[in-house]
């Protein structure tokens, strides 16, 4: 599958809420309306920073929203990030309303470079969409550094083709996450 950048617009906003989720989901949500600054952009991927309500620093998470070209109502923003007290790294993704959620074998998946990586469940869903997150641990944090091309894959049916998959370019990941 391949894909196309959103509009910086809708990615400065998503940015922002998304990184608004280190607080609470609830936050998250509320934090949908606000604006960031992009800091810089390595490959096909953009660092956005807000100083969200209530934090004395700046915080930043690295952004890339993509929409099958296969499928163009379907999109994911994908963000990797630190905590705002930088003990934890953090990937989340954003996937379109509609997915399939509780059922074990359905969820996020993601292979890298051809490689299944492994599968995630979807935590939550807000009006925007519903968010898997997981931790990012040294092995995957190299693996997205490392590779070429991730795709992440959700269904939206239980049907044998019900099975969606979107391509994000891992580009520039690397020294992205580094600015972070």
């Amino acid at each position: 599958m391949t894909k196309a950048p959103r509009s910086l617009a809708i990615a400065v906003s998503l940015a922002v809420a998304l990184a608004g989720g280190l607080f609470s989901a609830g936050e998250a949500a509320a934090q949908a309306g606000a604006t960031g600054t992009v800091k810089s952009r390595h490959g096909a991927w953009a660092v956005v920073c807000d100083n969200p309500a209530g934090a004395s620093d700046e915080q930043c998470a690295l952004l890339q929203n993509v929409v099958s070209d296969n499928r163009p109502e379907l999109s994911l923003s994908v963000v990797a990030l630190k905590t705002a007290d930088g003990k934890a790294r953090i990937l989340r993704v954003l996937a379109p309303l509609g997915v399939l959620l509780p059922l074990p074998d359905y969820g996020l998946g993601l292979i890298i470079d051809g490689k299944s990586v492994g599968r995630t469940q979807f935590t939550r869903c807000f009006g925007d969409g519903c968010y898997a997150e997981v931790p990012l641990d040294d092995t995957l944090l190299n693996l997205l550094s490392t590779g070429k091309e991730a795709v992440f894959t959700f269904f939206q049916s239980a049907e044998p083709n019900g099975g969606v998959g979107i391509s994000v370019d891992l580009a520039g990941f690397q020294e992205g996450f580094g600015a972070l």
